[in-house]
């Protein structure tokens, strides 16, 4: 009887126990859950959290598409901001008031990209992007080109060198010391041709020639096409389009190939600045000389300097 009574027992601790921990039922997990839920109503009765709320839509702003200007062409879009209420409630909670520069932002993306446009030419990006881009064209003037690469590094400045095919061939080292520092890399066409006077094959074989050259070098394949002496035409940006690369332009040059004064060439940039620039130059020794105090200016006018691909990113 008494061992009977023993199973009894043993039996009914048995379905205690697999009760208490099923998946169906979990006394600490449900207490857990109720913890949690009260947590998100306490939190969103707070009033601090309901102000957040309250203001969240005047700080908000909507992506906005990528498109083809009349002027500038192709034009970036721009991810819009959406205010992330729970967390910035929790970056005021400290505090215990609401305050503009303790909001945290969620980007949205725009419905359409660059990608998503048709061939044509890229002269700027964004044009309320406080950000302008270095574009270094390079077929000549090697000896210039460790001195700019210098002060690059001295100013933590990325730039876009845009190189030719040729170049890159003779050049190697250079071009690999270019991209071990972070710089971006272009296609600058293989022999500096006025792209805008030759065939569709020609036009095809400069392009594919310089990309093959510059993937050997560093391993990557160039994304961006700048036409030598900005010379282009429809066909030159349909074949690049093609190749899954845009053609770059610019909206501010140095002229620096026309040696002037490190005082002229300065005056030249900071008089047509803006934001979404780029910006112009060749490895000269108005270049190496001036792109210190011109990055100096530049910052001082409140505007960051990267790479193209940053430039036209939707990123704010």
């Amino acid at each position: 009887m008494r061992r009977f009574r023993g199973l009894i027992t043993l039996i009914v601790f048995a379905i205690l126990f697999f009760t208490a921990y099923s998946e169906d039922y979990n006394p600490f997990t449900a207490s857990f859950d109720q913890s949690l839920n009260t947590m998100q109503v306490v939190k969103k009765e707070a009033p601090l959290y309901k102000e957040i709320q309250a203001k969240a839509e005047t700080y908000n702003k909507a992506p906005q598409d990528a498109y083809i200007d009349k002027v500038w062409k192709k034009t970036p879009g721009r991810n819009g901001l959406q205010v992330n209420i729970s967390k910035s409630y929790q970056n005021m909670k400290k505090k215990g008031m609401f305050s503009e520069k303790l909001l945290v932002y969620d980007q949205l993306s725009p419905k359409v990209s660059l990608q998503d446009l048709p061939a044509a030419p890229i002269y700027r990006g964004h044009p309320e992007k406080k950000m302008v881009a270095f574009l270094i064209n390079v077929s000549w003037g090697t000896e210039y080109v460790p001195g700019i690469l210098s002060q690059l590094k001295k100013n933590n400045v990325k730039a876009t060198f845009f190189i030719e095919g040729k170049w890159a061939k003779e050049n190697a080292d250079f071009v690999k010391m270019i991209d071990d520092e972070g710089h971006l890399i272009g296609n600058h066409a293989y022999n500096h041709p006025d792209m805008a006077r030759i065939s569709n094959q020609a036009i095809l074989e400069q392009i594919n020639q310089t990309n093959e050259i510059l993937e050997a070098i560093i391993g990557k394949t160039p994304k961006w096409f700048a036409p030598p002496s900005g010379s282009f035409s429809d066909s030159v940006v349909e074949v690049a389009h093609n190749l899954k690369m845009e053609t770059i332009l610019w909206t501010v040059d140095t002229i620096d190939w026309k040696n002037p004064s490190v005082s002229v060439m300065m005056n030249r940039v900071m008089d047509k600045v803006h934001p979404g620039a780029m910006i112009l130059m060749h490895p000269t020794a108005s270049v190496e000389k001036g792109i210190d105090q011109m990055i100096q200016e530049i910052k001082k006018k409140g505007y960051k300097i990267s790479t193209v691909d940053k430039l036209l990113s939707e990123d704010r």
